[in-house]
């Protein structure tokens, strides 16, 4: 197991993505190749920029890949309330979509200040 993959915050964020798949995969077919595809690749950048930010040998390189990632999670936030507002999600799944995202932006917050601090 590498070390990034025993990260909370690298957990959190591929449930995430997890839940975004689930909830992208019911968006009428025509947002296949729009909205679908953009927040499939901000979520994954979470946890993508999560693990590669780890690789790197100085905290100012880690720092800037959490910020990377705290970037793509805003991104996201506001692909999905989009999504809320045309009516693709329900405010129930908006809701729980928001309660995972600010436990993950508390977290990766704390991370990004033992990493600064170091």
């Amino acid at each position: 197991m590498f070390g990034f993959q025993k990260l909370e915050i690298y957990q959190l964020a591929k449930e995430i993505v997890k839940y975004n798949y689930k909830l992208t995969k019911k968006f009428p077919s025509e947002e296949r190749f729009s909205l679908v595809q953009q927040m499939n690749r901000a979520a994954v950048s979470v946890p993508s920029n999560i693990a590669e930010g780890t690789s790197r040998n100085t905290n100012k390189d880690r720092a800037h890949f959490i910020n990377m990632s705290y970037g793509s999670l805003m991104e996201l936030v506001c692909q999905m309330e989009i999504s809320l507002d045309l009516g693709y999600i329900s405010q129930a799944e908006y809701r729980e979509f928001i309660k995972q995202t600010k436990n993950l932006s508390v977290k990766m917050s704390n991370y990004l200040k033992t990493v600064v601090e170091r």
